[in-house]
């Protein structure tokens, strides 16, 4: 119980910090963030296979499937709204 408590401090705590750190990103900067976080993304898609993988019991397997669909829509996301963006940019005929 103690351990959860731990954690959950941790997540709240990261949860303040993060929305702090993406109000002050300037608009300039939106595309470079985002292809980072896709790569981030890339590496939980990564975990999510390992856990689904690993298949100790049947409660690993399915949060390892739902993991990995959480994570493909997210990866496939976030590039087609760099690629939008980056569109932006280009010229026009």
């Amino acid at each position: 119980m103690e351990n959860l408590f731990i954690f959950l401090t941790i997540f709240t705590l990261a949860m303040f910090v993060g929305f702090e750190i993406i109000t002050k990103v300037p608009p300039t900067l939106h595309t470079p963030l985002m292809s980072g976080s896709n790569a981030i993304s890339g590496i939980t898609l990564i975990g999510a296979v390992v856990a689904a993988g690993a298949g100790e019991n049947i409660l690993t397997i399915i949060l390892g499937v739902l993991s990995i669909i959480v994570a493909t829509i997210n990866v496939v996301g976030g590039f087609l709204v760099t690629n939008r963006m980056l569109a932006m940019f280009r010229k026009k005929d």
